[in-house]
C-alpha cells in the first residue's frame, strides 16, 4: 500500500497535465473540487453542478466575437447552444452543436431601422488572433446529471475554449492501465442517466495514465481510441502523453482539429460514427492542404494564358553512347546498319508547363485500411474553408464500387449533399463541369469522348480532380481526354499501396509524394492490426507421361488457322489448368470448410478464386460439404450432451455439458452462415455457367436484389456482408471486392489466386482492418502466393525513394524523339505491308472501319509480318505513356491511336477465334493429368507467420542492389525488336514442348508449399533486416566503404595475427582503387576476351604485389584472385563500378 500518495492521479497525473497546459500550451488553470464559488461572480460563473457549459465565457466570447450583434440575437445564440432535448440522443445533441460552433449559430434580429437581418453569431475564432478564445482547462470538476437519480461524478479535467467544454480527460495513476479510464469511468459518464449532457459539446476525449495517453470520440470502441505519435511526418513515434498534448492541445493544433478534422459518418450500418481524425491523417491532409495552397501562389504569379511554354529542337539529337549491356542480355541478331534509322529529321515543337509543379498536387499514400476516403474528406473541406477559391472537386474512380463507396462516405459525413451530382454519361459529365457545382462524381469511364483540345469542358483553374487509386488506369486514352477536358485543374493521387518502380508515370500526372503512411507505421500506430500468414493446400504431381503427344494429336487434328494458333498460344502452357484442376479444387474446398469451420467465432472470410467460372465450381464443392459439417457438429453436440446426462460425477458432467453447449453454438451458426458467390455481371454468362452444370439466375438475383430482412424489406449484399450480426459470412470472389471494399469484421482471407504487386499488396490489406477482438488478420495461401509475396517486396523496396534503377524519366527532347522513333518505324513496316497509315488521319465511319480493316489484312501478310507490327505497336505505346502528360505528344496522338486500333482489331480477331472446343479437350487432358499428393514431412500445411516480422523499409536498400529493371524507353528500337521476335517464335504452340511446361508449373507451384521454402524464405527476410544494421556497423568499425569491405570480406583468411589483418585491410582499399581506374581505361571489358584477360592479369599482379607472403601461399594468391576477378566482373556488368568509370 501506498504511503505518500505521491503517485496518485491527483498529486502527479493531474497537476503534471495541468501545469503543461498552463505553463507550456498557455491554458489558464483552476482547481474546481471544494473551492468553487458559484453565481455569476464565482470561480467559474455556473449556478450548481448540473452546469456543464461555463455560460460566462460563452457569453463573453459571442459578445467579443460578434460586436455588430445586438444583445437579444445574443441569448438568442446562446440558448440555441445550451438548449437540452430530453427526447434527443448524446450523439445527436453532439452533432448538431458541433455544427453551431464550427459554422456559427443563425439569429435574426432588427437593426436601428426596425428592418429584421439574418446572421451567424461566431462561437470561436479559428484563426485565433491574440485575445479572440478563452482557453481554460478546469482541474476536478464536479457533476450532477440532469436525470433522476442525478448522480454526481467528478472529472479529473475538462478543457474549455470559449466556456464550451470541447475535451474531457479521464486520468488513472501512473501504475494503471489506461484502458480501466474508459471501461471504468468514461463509459458510466457517457449514459444518458449520468453525465451524459457534459458530453453534447465534446470534441473529443483523452484518457491516460501520465505516461501513455489515448484519444477518442464520444461513439469510439475502446479499439477505435487512438495514440497521438508525431508532430511531423518524419519525426520518430512516441507514445507518450506529453506527445499528444502538445500535438492535440496547443491552441492552433486544437482548433485545426475542431474545425477540420471532426465528421459525424451515417453512412455505415448501425448508428451514427462521430469520427476524429488520427494522427496520420491530420499530418497528411495538412500537407495536401500546403500543397493546395503552394499550387495556388504559382497561378498567381504565372497568368492562365502563359503556363505553357514552347521552344523548337532539331532532330536528330546528338547520339549518346549506346546502353551498356548486362550478363544475360541477349546480342542483337542483326548488326545496327541492318536496317535504317527511323529518326525524323527537323525541327520538332517541344511545350514543357511553365512551373513543374502546375496541376501537380502530389500524391497521397496512406496504406489501406487507414481511413483513405475519410483523408478525402478532411481534405476537400479544409481546402473549401481555408484555401481562398470557389473550388469544384471531382472525384474520380476507377470503379463502381469504389465511386459507390466514396460517394456514400461523403454523403453520409454531410460533405456532400444527397443531390451531389454522379455522372452517368459522357455527355452528363461535359455538362456537369460546365456548370459549378462543389462536388462531381464520376469514373474516369466517363471521359470516353474525344475531346478537342480547343474546346475543353471547362477552362477553370479551380478544378481539383481527386483521383482514388492513382496507380490505376492513368495512362491511355481516357486519361488524356481527362486532362484535354481539364487544361487548368490541379491533380491529387490518393493510393493505398507504395509507388512500385514501373508508377513513376503516376509521378509524372500527379508529383512526388506530398504524404506517406506505410504499412509498419500504420500497424506499429494501431491504425491496422498485424497480418499472419498461413500456407495450406496439398502438392501436386504429373501422373501422365505422354501430355506431348496427346495435345499436339489434338491440335493437329483441329487444323487451326492462324488467329485460332495466336488465341491458342495465349491460352495454353498456363498454370489456370494446373489451379482449375478438379481434384486440386476438391481438396481446397475441403480444406476450407473444416478450416472456416474451426475459426468460426473469428468473423467473415472472403475466398478468392482465379475466374467467375471457377468461383462457380468452388460453391459447388463447397456447399455440400458446408451442410455436411453442420450436420456432423450438431450431432458431435448431442451426442455430448447424451454422455454428460450419463455421467454421475457432477464436475465432468458440468465439463461435458459445456462442451455440447460450444458444439451446439458452432453447429448452429455453420446452420446460419450464408456462403455466396459474389461476381461482375458479363455477357453470355448463362450459358457460359450452364456449360459447368451451374445455374448462375438465382446467384444474380440475390447479387442484385440482396437478402430479404423480413417486412418486405431487403438489404444489399455489400451491406450484409459488412454487418458483423448478418449471416452472409463468407463471399467466394475473384475480383470485386479485392480494393476499395472496407469490412471490419472481415478476419480471414483464403487465397486460390495468382496475384502480384500492387493488387497483391491491395487484396491481403483487406484483412486488417481494426474492429473489437480482433487481434490479427489471417492470410490463408492455397496457391503459392508466397512467391508473389517476395516479388512485390523487392518492388515495394525500389518503389519510392527512385534507387536502384536506370533514371526513367529522360529529357523530354529525348522522350519525344524516341516516340516519334516508334511511330515512323511502326508506319514504315505498315507502307511495307501495303498499307499506308496515313489514310486513317481525319478519317470517319466507313471509310474508317475500312481502313482498319485493310491495315489488318495487310498485317496478316505473314506470321512475321504480324508479330513484328505487334511488337513495334507496344513499343509506340510504351513511349507514349513516357510522354501521357506531356503536351508535346498530343500533337502526336491521332497517329498513335490509329496504330492503337490496328493493334486492338488484331487482339480481337484472335481472342474472338473459336477455339472452345479445342480448348476443353486439352483441359480436360491436363485435368486428368493432375494429382494432389499425399502430405509428408516437408509439406507446409498450416505454416503460420507474422508478416509484420518483415520490415519493408530496411529491405528496400538490400533489394535495390539485386533487382534491376532495364528501361525500353529510351533503347535502340532495333535490338529490341529483333530480339522480341525471336522470343515469340519460340513460343509457336506447336512446337512448345507441353510435357515440360506443365511439370515445370508443378515444380514451383510444389515448392511455395515446402515447408523448408517458406520457413527459409521467411528467416532469411527476417535475418537480412537483422542484418543490415550489424553490416553497416562491421563496415563503420573496420573503416571502409561498402565496396571495401566486399573485398575485404574476399581476402581475408583465418587466424590472421593483427599486422597481417591490418595489411589485408589496406590492401582491399588499394586494390579497389586500382581496380576502378583501371576500368576506367576500358569500355566494357566483359565484351572482348582481350579486355576479359587483361583486367583477369591485371587483378592477379596486384593480389600478387598487395597481400603478404606469409601468411598468403602463392597457390591461395591465386584463387583469391580468381574471385576477386568474378566479383569485378559481376559488379562491372551490372554497372556496380559505373560511377567509378
Amino acid at each position: 500500500m501506498a504511503v505518500t500518495g505521491i503517485n496518485s492521479e491527483d498529486r502527479l497525473v493531474q497537476a503534471t497535465f495541468a501545469q503543461h497546459l498552463e505553463t507550456v500550451l498557455g491554458w489558464d488553470n483552476v482547481y474546481a473540487f471544494n473551492q468553487e464559488i458559484f453565481g455569476p461572480g464565482g470561480t467559474l460563473g455556473r449556478t450548481d453542478t448540473t452546469e456543464a457549459v461555463l455560460t460566462r465565457d460563452l457569453r463573453a466570447a459571442l459578445v467579443r466575437l460578434n460586436p455588430e450583434l445586438p444583445s437579444p440575437a445574443i441569448d438568442d445564440a446562446l440558448r440555441s447552444l445550451t438548449v437540452y432535448d430530453v427526447s434527443r440522443s448524446t450523439i445527436q445533441h453532439n452533432r448538431d452543436f458541433y455544427r453551431l460552433l464550427r459554422g456559427g449559430v443563425p439569429v435574426t434580429y432588427r437593426d436601428a431601422a426596425g428592418r429584421q437581418k439574418s446572421a451567424r453569431a461566431r462561437v470561436i475564432d479559428f484563426d485565433n488572433p491574440p485575445g479572440a478564445n478563452r482557453f481554460l482547462a478546469v482541474r476536478e470538476l464536479k457533476l450532477t446529471g440532469l436525470r433522476t437519480p442525478n448522480y454526481n461524478r467528478r472529472a479529473d479535467l475538462v478543457c474549455f475554449v470559449n466556456g464550451l467544454p470541447l475535451v474531457f480527460i479521464e486520468l488513472k495513476a501512473v501504475y494503471k492501465n489506461i484502458r480501466a479510464g474508459f471501461d471504468g469511468n468514461l463509459r458510466d459518464y457517457l449514459d444518458d442517466n449520468v453525465i451524459a449532457h457534459a458530453f453534447h459539446h465534446n470534441a473529443f476525449l483523452i484518457v491516460s495514465n501520465g505516461d501513455r495517453a489515448r484519444y477518442g470520440s464520444i461513439t469510439s470502441a475502446w479499439e477505435h481510441f487512438n495514440e497521438w505519435k508525431r508532430l511531423d511526418e518524419a519525426d520518430e513515434g512516441s507514445v507518450e502523453a506529453e506527445r499528444l498534448l502538445n500535438g492535440m492541445l496547443a491552441h492552433d493544433r486544437l482548433l485545426d482539429l475542431v474545425e477540420n478534422f471532426i465528421l459525424f459518418d451515417e453512412s455505415k450500418a448501425g448508428s451514427t460514427r462521430k469520427v476524429v481524425a488520427r494522427n496520420h491523417q491530420v499530418l497528411g491532409v495538412n500537407l495536401a492542404v500546403a500543397s493546395v495552397a503552394r499550387q495556388e501562389a504559382i497561378k498567381a504569379e504565372i497568368p492562365i494564358g502563359e503556363r505553357l511554354r514552347h521552344r523548337v529542337v532539331e532532330l536528330p539529337l546528338e547520339r549518346k553512347e549506346a546502353p551498356k549491356r548486362k550478363k544475360g542480355d541477349q546480342v542483337p541478331m542483326v548488326s545496327e546498319a541492318a536496317l535504317p534509322s527511323f529518326i525524323p529529321e527537323g525541327p520538332v515543337d517541344i511545350i514543357e508547363r511553365a512551373h513543374p509543379e502546375l496541376g501537380r498536387l502530389g500524391v497521397f499514400w496512406h496504406t489501406q485500411g487507414s481511413g483513405k476516403s475519410y483523408s478525402m474528406a478532411f481534405f476537400a473541406e479544409k481546402v473549401r474553408r481555408k484555401v481562398p477559391g470557389n473550388f469544384t472537386f471531382l472525384l474520380m474512380t476507377d470503379r463502381n464500387d469504389l465511386d459507390s463507396q466514396i460517394y456514400k462516405t461523403f454523403v453520409g459525413c454531410g460533405v456532400a449533399g444527397n443531390q451531389t451530382p454522379r455522372a452517368e454519361s459522357g455527355d452528363d459529365l461535359e455538362e456537369l463541369l460546365k456548370e459549378n457545382h462543389q462536388y462531381v462524381f464520376s469514373l474516369i469511364h466517363k471521359f470516353n469522348k474525344d475531346v478537342d483540345p480547343k474546346k475543353p469542358y471547362s477552362e477553370r483553374d479551380d478544378i481539383i480532380v481527386i483521383s482514388d487509386e492513382a496507380h490505376r488506369t492513368q495512362a491511355g486514352r481516357l486519361a488524356r481526354n481527362m486532362r484535354l477536358a481539364l487544361p487548368n485543374a490541379a491533380f491529387i493521387g490518393f493510393t493505398g499501396t507504395p509507388l512500385f518502380k514501373q508508377d513513376q508515370i503516376t509521378k509524372r500526372i500527379f508529383g512526388e509524394y506530398v504524404s506517406r503512411y506505410d504499412f509498419k507505421r500504420s500497424e506499429e500506430d494501431g491504425a491496422t492490426v498485424k497480418l499472419v500468414y498461413e500456407n495450406r493446400g496439398e502438392k501436386l504431381g504429373v501422373s501422365k507421361t505422354d501430355l506431348n503427344d496427346r495435345i499436339a494429336a489434338k491440335i493437329e487434328e483441329a487444323e487451326l488457322d492462324p488467329d485460332q494458333t495466336a488465341l491458342l498460344e495465349k491460352l495454353l502452357g498456363k498454370d489456370y489448368e494446373i489451379i482449375t484442376a478438379d481434384e486440386r479444387l476438391d481438396k481446397i474446398a475441403a480444406d476450407f470448410v473444416e478450416h472456416c469451420a474451426t475459426r468460426w467465432e473469428a468473423g467473415k472470410s472472403l475466398f478468392v478464386c482465379i475466374d467467375k467460372i471457377t468461383c462457380a465450381r468452388m460453391h459447388q464443392m463447397i456447399a455440400p460439404r458446408w451442410r455436411a459439417k453442420a450436420a456432423a457438429v450438431r450431432a458431435s453436440a448431442e451426442a455430448k450432451l447424451a454422455e454428460a446426462e450419463a455421467t454421475a460425477d457432477d464436475s465432468q458432467r458440468a465439463l461435458l455439458q459445456e462442451q455440447a453447449q460450444e458444439l451446439a453454438l458452432q453447429a448452429t451458426w455453420l446452420e446460419e452462415t450464408i456462403v455466396e458467390i459474389i461476381i461482375s455481371e458479363a455477357q453470355n454468362e448463362v450459358a457460359d455457367f450452364k456449360k459447368w452444370g451451374f445455374d448462375i439466375i438465382p446467384h444474380r438475383a440475390l447479387m442484385k436484389q440482396g437478402f430479404e430482412i423480413g417486412q418486405g424489406e431487403r438489404v444489399d449484399v455489400e451491406t450484409a456482408f459488412k454487418n458483423p450480426k448478418h449471416p452472409f459470412r463468407v463471399a467466394i470472389v475473384c475480383a470485386m471486392w479485392l480494393t476499395g471494399f472496407d469490412v471490419e469484421c472481415l478476419s480471414t482471407l483464403y487465397i486460390d489466386k495468382p496475384m502480384k504487386a500492387h493488387t497483391l499488396m491491395q487484396a491481403i490489406a483487406r484483412a486488417n482492418r481494426v474492429y473489437p477482438g480482433k487481434d490479427f488478420g489471417l492470410i490463408v495461401d492455397y496457391n503459392g502466393m508466397l512467391a508473389s509475396l517476395r516479388a512485390a517486396l523487392a518492388q515495394y523496396a525500389l518503389g519510392d525513394d527512385g534507387s536502384g534503377g536506370e533514371e526513367i524519366v529522360a529529357p523530354i527532347e529525348e522522350r519525344v524523339q524516341a516516340f516519334l522513333e516508334a511511330i515512323e518505324a511502326t508506319e514504315a513496316h505498315l507502307r511495307g505491308l501495303g498499307f499506308d497509315p496515313a489514310m486513317l488521319l481525319g478519317s470517319k465511319g466507313f471509310v474508317r472501319i475500312k481502313g482498319l480493316k485493310d491495315a489488318v489484312e495487310a498485317v496478316y501478310s505473314t506470321d512475321e509480318a504480324k508479330r513484328r507490327f505487334e511488337i513495334l505497336a507496344r513499343l509506340v505505346f510504351i513511349r507514349f505513356k513516357a510522354l501521357l502528360m506531356e503536351p508535346s505528344a498530343w500533337a502526336h496522338a491521332e497517329r498513335h491511336d490509329n496504330l492503337e486500333a490496328i493493334y486492338k482489331k488484331l487482339t480481337e480477331r484472335r481472342d474472338t477465334a473459336d477455339v472452345t472446343e479445342l480448348l476443353k479437350e486439352l483441359h480436360r487432358i491436363v485435368n486428368e493429368a493432375i494429382r494432389t499428393q499425399a502430405p509428408g514431412e516437408d509439406q507446409a500445411e498450416g505454416l503460420t507467420f507474422d508478416l509484420s516480422q518483415i520490415d519493408l523499409e530496411k529491405l528496400r536498400s538490400e533489394f535495390a542492389k539485386k533487382v534491376r529493371r532495364k528501361s525500353t524507353v529510351l533503347q535502340d528500337i532495333r535490338e529490341i525488336v529483333e530480339q522480341k521476335l525471336a522470343e515469340m517464335l519460340a513460343r509457336n504452340p506447336a512446337r512448345m514442348d507441353y510435357q515440360v511446361k506443365y511439370e515445370a508449373i508443378i515444380a514451383d507451384y510444389n515448392r511455395e508449399k515446402d515447408r523448408t521454402t517458406i520457413e527459409e524464405t521467411f528467416r532469411r527476410l527476417v535475418e537480412l533486416v537483422n542484418s543490415l544494421d550489424e553490416e553497416q556497423k562491421r563496415a563503420t568499425k573496420e573503416g571502409l566503404g561498402e565496396d571495401e569491405l566486399a573485398l575485404f570480406d574476399l581476402l581475408l583468411k583465418e587466424n590472421l595475427d593483427n599486422p597481417s589483418r591490418d595489411r589485408v585491410k589496406q590492401a582491399s582499399r588499394d586494390l579497389l582503387a586500382s581496380i576502378k581506374s583501371r576500368l576506367a581505361e576500358l569500355d566494357q571489358f566483359w565484351e572482348k576476351e582481350q579486355t576479359k584477360a587483361d583486367v583477369e592479369v591485371f587483378i592477379l599482379d596486384e593480389v600478387f604485389a598487395s597481400l603478404p607472403s606469409p601468411p598468403f601461399t602463392p597457390d591461395e594468391k591465386k584463387a583469391l584472385a580468381a574471385s576477386v576477378y568474378v566479383h569485378v566482373w559481376q559488379q562491372a556488368v551490372s554497372g556496380g563500378f559505373a560511377k567509378a568509370a
